[in-house]
């Protein structure tokens, strides 16, 4: 392969810059606010746009969102320099579970990941009897691959499909684009160029009317997108943590009212569900820590 791939301009700075903005003393009003370090897919699919303010009126805690990719996000959980964390990666999250950082893990919603692409097809995905069957096919056809490259939950479970299909997700390829930026922009390039990509369901669809592309990939246990609240021991930080604020949110997102709103989301726009609540306790209380 002669060609290397190529690589876009990063979004680490700005992410880095809001961050230091909203950790800087701002006076009382942050007696009631926190800090929500979570994946693009979330913001990019409007999910929490439609969640987050009905929180916010019912008890006066403003949420301040840091999207950044899943890695990111739990860098910041790790360095205290968030109050909660809702991602998608749940070996990464594990880790930090059995670190102690994180207290407790709740599952509370999924989706799943597809492979979309031009309709034309060029690789001919849509009959591979599995997804990795279906990275197969694009390596071999040399089609275009765009890769979020970010560290985050997709590109994680890309990286993962890559090596079960008996191939290195770090090679360079012929027609290959590495953005390392969110779920949004990578669909919107992918479209742009006709080459194929992992994205969420959620954000898929949420884009799917720009970007010309169509569903590809059929369902698979490895495409299973399972996202987590993830609360943080407080003690071990010197940034004081809002942990009660933290908390509330939780339980916001497990009682029973927003699980079917999250169940909901999407069908007036899209036709179709974007995210599925799992199952949780009656009494809207999170479940222990799962490893």
């Amino acid at each position: 392969m002669l060609a290397r791939s190529r690589t876009l301009p990063k979004t680490a700075l700005i992410a880095f810059a809001l961050a230091a903005l909203i950790t800087s003393p701002s006076g009382a009003a942050d007696k009631r606010s926190m800090i929500l370090a979570t994946t693009t897919s979330v913001r990019d699919s409007g999910l929490l746009d439609t969640l987050l303010p009905e929180f916010t009126e019912a008890t006066g805690i403003r949420v301040r969102v840091i999207a950044v990719g899943t890695g990111a996000a739990l860098r910041m959980g790790r360095e205290g320099n968030a109050d909660l964390l809702l991602t998608h990666a749940p070996a990464s999250e594990k880790v930090l579970v059995d670190e102690g950082i994180v207290t407790r893990r709740t599952p509370f919603m999924e989706n799943f990941f597809v492979i979309a692409g031009p309709a034309k097809d060029p690789a001919k995905i849509s009959s591979a009897i599995s997804p990795e069957d279906a990275i197969r096919r694009i390596d071999a056809a040399g089609a275009g691959w765009v890769s979020r490259s970010d560290d985050s939950g997709t590109h994680k479970r890309e990286k993962a499909l890559f090596h079960a299909a008996g191939l290195d997700p770090e090679a360079d390829r012929d027609r290959l684009v590495r953005t390392g930026t969110g779920m949004g922009l990578s669909l919107q390039i992918a479209g742009e160029r006709r080459y194929y990509i992992l994205s969420d369901i959620g954000t898929f669809l949420a884009f799917h009317k720009r970007v010309g592309l169509e569903v590809l990939s059929k369902p698979g246990s490895s495409l299973r997108n399972i996202y987590s609240i993830l609360q943080l021991d407080s003690s071990r930080f010197e940034r004081p943590l809002h942990t009660s604020e933290a908390e509330e949110l939780e339980r916001f997102l497990l009682t029973k009212k927003t699980q079917r709103a999250i169940g909901a989301f999407g069908l007036d726009k899209f036709g179709r569900t974007l995210f599925t609540p799992l199952k949780l306790a009656d009494d809207a209380h999170a479940s222990p820590v799962s490893k």
